[in-house]
Order: C-alpha cells, then structure tokens, then sequence
C-alpha cells in the first residue's frame, strides 16, 4: 500500500471520528440552549407536505422559508386575501416565533382587517378576540422582552375596543364587561382577589390568571398608581399591559415614551367614559352604559405635569390646559360644585391666558353655562352622554329637596339635549356614535344614586329613601351573583379557522 493511499485513509478516519465527535458536542449544545430557553421552535404542524418536507429537509434554514412566506403575505395583503393570510402568518410565527412583526402584523390583520368584513358585531367580536388572544397567549410568552407586542396589546383594548371608531364598539366593550364582572365584579376587591378563602372566589382567581393573564397583586400597584379603574372597561387593561412591561424589564427610552403615552391616553378616555354602575352585578344590554370617572382626573392632571417637567418644550400645556376647560363643567353638571371650582381656580393660577378675549374674567358658572351649550352642538357622545348624566343627577337631587319644579324642568332640558343631539348627528351615525334612549341613562343614573353599597354609594341612605318615596320604587332586591366559568371563543362562521397552538 502506497503512502498517498495510507494519507487518504487516514484523512477518512480523521473525518469520521471528528465527525463523531462533532455529534456528541451538538447534542451538548442542544442541552445547554434548552436549559436556557433558547430553543423555542416547536414543530410544524398543519402545513402542507412540501412545506413540511422543505423544514426538515432545510433544518437551518427555516429563516428563509419564513422570509420567502412573509414575501407572499406581503403580496396577499395587496391583494386583500385576508384569510389565507391567518393561516399563512401563522407558519411564520411557528418557524419564527421570535419574528415580532408577525405577531403584531397578525393580531392586527384579526382585530381590524378581517372583523370589518363581517357586518353581524357578534362575528367582529370573536375576530377582535382571537387578535387579543394571539398577541397575550402565545406572542408575549415567547417574547417577553419585546416591548412592541405590549404596546400593540395595549392598543388593541385602547383603540379598537375602546374608541367608538368601529360600528361594533359596543359589542365589544359590552360582551368583555360581562366576562370581567363574572371574574372581578364591580369594583375589584383586591382582599378577595389576592387571598381567596371560598372555593368560588378561588374559582374567580383561577379564572383571572389563568385564563385573562392577570396578576391581582399587578393589578392592584396599577390601581394604586393611575386608577381607581373600572375593570370591566377596556381602559384599565390597556394601562395594565403597557405597565407590566415598564415593571419587569428595563424599557429603553424610546419604549419607554411609547409605553407612558398608552398609558396616559387611556388614563385620559377613561376620566370622561371609563366607568359603569358599582351597583351593577349583572352586566346586560339594557343596563350598559358608560360614565365618567372623574375621580381619574387628579392622576390625570399629575401625569400632565410630570410630562411637562420632563418634555417643556413639547405641547403638552395646551392639552393639559384644554382637558382642565373640558373637565370642568362636566364635574359642576354632575353635582360636584366643590371640585369644579378647584379646578377651575387651579385652571387660571396655572395658565394666567386661559381665558382671553370675550372670556376673559369669566365666572364659574358662566363658563359652565357656555361650555355645556358648545358641548351639546359638538357630536362628542360621551361629553354630551356625561352632560345629560349631570342633569338627571341635578334632577334627582331636586327632588330630595323638595324643589319639584326645578326637577321639572331638569327634565325637559334632558329631553331638549337629546333630541338635538340625535338629530344633529343623523341615522347614519346614530349605531356608532348615537345615544342611549334617554329612559335608560335616566334609569342608569337613578341606579347609581341608589346603589346599596353605603362605601361606594354618591348619598346616603336617607337620601335614597326620600328619592324612593318620591318616585314611588320598591325596596331593592338582593342581587344575583354570577357564575364564574371560563368563556369560550368558538371560530367565526363562514370563514378559515383562526390558528390554533399547541
């Protein structure tokens, strides 16, 4: 045997046994980045077989596929494809779950694309769902240090749940109401949350964490830093999204901008529609209704002054100073007189050019009477919601006075206001931006005069007898405690099946 045959074999055994021993060190390597969390690609399930075959045989190379597929999506959405799009996408995220725009192009494509070709609210509300459900339940895990899939959550329960943009707003802010009563109740009592003692509060909790993702003790440090929020309302769980993101990493400066702004707009909507009845216990259509949360508005105005202090050359004193002119009367028609004028003293000690012109020196009352008359002119439904609130609270706290004619007279103002807002803003409008018949926010504001619950009622209980006499009501019945059961999200009819993980 000649030396170049002898070099050649040895060079083969040289081969094979680095060969073997390469194996042994990849095999270590697949531990290490397993006990790291490192390796998170799970398997492709559910794509057709020369997709499946190209994975395997590629290996390495699934970040091609993706690209090549994320190329189609591209092409799909030109063409408004939508629903070949969820199915697509999906395999992007399986071969890519750390590929953040696929998540949030996803959930966007769900909750705003592919829910407005449906004109049932019911069919928009399941997609508005799963959009939810694939940034909270499956995107977040997989990447919990990626701020964008928090603001993008964020902005779903802000904007397309919260915002009255979308005909079917309602639905969607109804039907997540009932699944938050039936976990949290009215307002969250956070002794119960965080340390349930009956197998049904421990029901409640479960429910809460397992199933929503919420932490009640979060929860609570979100309550005590921006609220008191209502929970039921998509307000709260907008800022609680943005906020467990700024608590458990350390967001660089541009995330944390994004972040304190979600929380601060939604801070803001929630002050002038982000509350329901505390005497509600059972959320339906009919009692349905959104109120001011005035008592936001100290933290509001705290969050406007720290971001002043931090940005002064930005333009945040004219927003602070309109939300104080837009705040203000609104707080004096609801009956809280004592507020009004602090704010309105706090109003021209802090920008001395808040009133100029005609206005300039204008008196508490005036301005409230201007204001109040602009309002009903404007098609802001929630102002002019807030307004009417304030003048069947006017109403009912005249009839405990005995002043019957003052009353009389609340009410055909309620009625004037109604009817030349619902004509203002026509037929075509009225589904999305309409009022509620003007019997049930009467009815809503008499329930939350007379809420039983002597820590959360607005007057006591021998104001409540006297208002109970002069209408002629019964005594309140006990109320009915829900059943706490996990809900289920069944796929929209005539379209693909949203993605599903394993």
């Amino acid at each position: 045997m000649n030396k170049g045959r002898i070099y050649k074999l040895s060079l083969a055994a040289m081969a094979v046994l680095l060969l073997c021993v390469s194996s042994q060190m990849q095999n270590w390597l697949n531990l290490d980045r397993t006990q790291l969390g490192l390796t998170r690609l799970p398997p492709l399930k559910n794509a057709p077989p020369i997709l499946a075959f190209t994975t395997v045989a590629l290996g390495g190379f699934r970040g091609l596929i993706a690209n090549a597929l994320w190329m189609r999506a591209n092409d799909m959405q030109e063409e408004d494809k939508y629903y070949d799009m969820v199915q697509l996408a999906d395999w992007i995220t399986v071969l890519e779950p750390h590929f953040t725009q696929v998540w949030t192009y996803e959930a966007w494509n769900m909750a705003y694309n592919i829910s407005v070709k449906f004109k049932d609210p019911e069919d928009r509300w399941k997609w508005l769902q799963r959009g939810i459900l694939l940034l909270r339940d499956h995107g977040i895990p997989l990447n919990p240090d990626t701020a964008l899939l928090y603001r993008e959550l964020s902005w779903l329960f802000q904007h397309k749940m919260g915002q009255n943009l979308d005909d079917a707003h309602l639905t969607y802010k109804l039907r997540w109401a009932q699944e938050m009563q039936k976990v949290i109740g009215g307002r969250a009592d956070y002794d119960v949350l965080e340390h349930p003692k009956t197998p049904a509060e421990k029901e409640r909790v479960r429910v809460l964490r397992e199933v929503y993702r919420l932490d009640p003790a979060t929860m609570k440090k979100v309550d005590d830093l921006y609220g008191p929020f209502d929970w039921r309302l998509p307000d709260a769980h907008s800022v609680y999204w943005a906020e467990i993101y700024r608590q458990h990493a350390k967001p660089n400066a541009e995330d944390t901008d994004s972040l304190r702004r979600s929380i601060f707009q939604s801070m803001r909507m929630a002050c002038f529609r982000g509350s329901l009845s505390p005497s509600i216990t059972n959320v339906t259509e009919q009692n349905f209704m959104l109120w001011p949360n005035f008592d936001l508005f100290p933290k509001v105005n705290a969050a406007y002054k720290k971001m002043i202090e931090e940005q002064p050359n930005s333009n945040f004193q004219n927003g602070h100073k309109n939300d104080l002119k837009e705040v203000i009367p609104l707080l004096y028609v609801n009956g809280r007189e004592k507020e009004a004028a602090y704010w309105f003293d706090y109003l021209n000690k802090e920008y001395t050019n808040a009133f100029v012109g005609k206005q300039k020196g204008i008196s508490l009352q005036d301005f409230v009477i201007s204001t109040v008359a602009t309002d009903v002119k404007e098609t802001d439904v929630n102002r002019v919601t807030a307004t009417l609130a304030g003048i069947y609270v006017r109403e009912f706290q005249d009839l405990i006075k005995d002043n019957d004619d003052e009353a009389q007279n609340a009410e055909h103002l309620a009625q004037v206001v109604y009817d030349y807002f619902q004509d203002k803003i026509g037929k075509a409008a009225e589904i999305r931006v309409g009022l509620k018949p003007l019997k049930d926010i009467k009815k809503s504001v008499l329930d939350y005069l007379m809420n039983p619950d002597p820590k959360t009622a607005p007057i006591n209980a021998y104001a409540q007898n006297i208002l109970r006499t002069k209408l002629g009501l019964k005594l309140p019945s006990a109320p009915e405690v829900p059943t706490v059961t996990a809900p289920e999200v069944p796929p929209p009819p005539s379209s693909p099946t949203p993605p599903s993980r394993g």
